[in-house]
């Protein structure tokens, strides 16, 4: 038996935008490098980043009857999450599903199997981020599940959790946790920005970092090999 769970729980829109701005490695590190999908999950054109709500999608192999099912259930801003109940590698979405998602208002797809029609999809602008690319079929015979607890790319994604996907990669920010990983991501931008603008002046990550000692405790021993001549 297949479910469709509606209504979910949603952080606030203006705060899910917000991590837009964010790399996937700002958010990753910025919640104690937790959420990241494994890196097969890669974009199938680069320059791509998105942020949106997650609506997932659970889908019997080779089968993407649940897209369609999914799709009534999208929101503007949303991102859907699609992951088989075991391996496929089939194509599950082309530039028609996209066609219709983009007239939901969903910026983008995360799917733990293959895409096809990438550069129809590069040329409408709708960024997919996918285990493999592979013209292979699908058919609309057996059910699935939405709005439930699903793995795809390796983590856990709830509906309503946050995705974060770019040229890096895509990372999962829990629900709950929206506000505070996005304080940590503001407050690492602005560390970033000094290290580099220490960086760029010359000084050395071995001095800014206190480095030296720590190397030296470690046993690393400098060779002076002009002393030496």
């Amino acid at each position: 038996m297949g479910v469709v769970v509606e209504n979910f729980f949603r952080a606030d829109a203006k705060e899910v935008a917000r991590f837009a701005k964010f790399g996937v490695a700002t958010v990753h590190e910025a919640q104690g490098r937790k959420g990241l999908m494994n890196p097969g999950m890669r974009p199938i054109y680069s320059s791509a980043h998105i942020s949106g709500t997650a609506v997932t999608v659970s889908v019997p192999p080779g089968d993407n009857w649940m897209i369609h099912v999914a799709t009534e259930q999208c929101r503007e801003g949303d991102v859907m999450v699609v992951a088989p109940t075991s391996y496929s590698d089939a194509g599950y979405f082309g530039d028609l599903l996209a066609t219709l998602l983009i007239s939901r208002g969903v910026t983008g797809l995360v799917i733990d199997a293959g895409v096809r029609d990438v550069a129809d999809l590069e040329k409408m602008g709708f960024p997919v981020w996918s285990k493999c690319v592979s013209a292979q079929g699908t058919v609309k015979e057996s059910l699935g599940s939405v709005n439930i607890p699903i793995v795809c790319g390796g983590q856990v994604v709830n509906p309503g959790d946050v995705i974060v996907a770019d040229d890096d990669g895509v990372v999962v920010v829990q629900v709950q946790e929206v506000a505070e990983v996005l304080r940590k991501s503001a407050e690492r931008e602005a560390k970033e920005a000094e290290i580099r603008r220490r960086y760029g002046s010359g000084e050395l990550g071995l001095d800014m970092n206190d480095m030296r000692a720590r190397l030296a405790e470690k046993g690393l021993v400098y060779l002076d090999k002009a002393a030496e001549d």
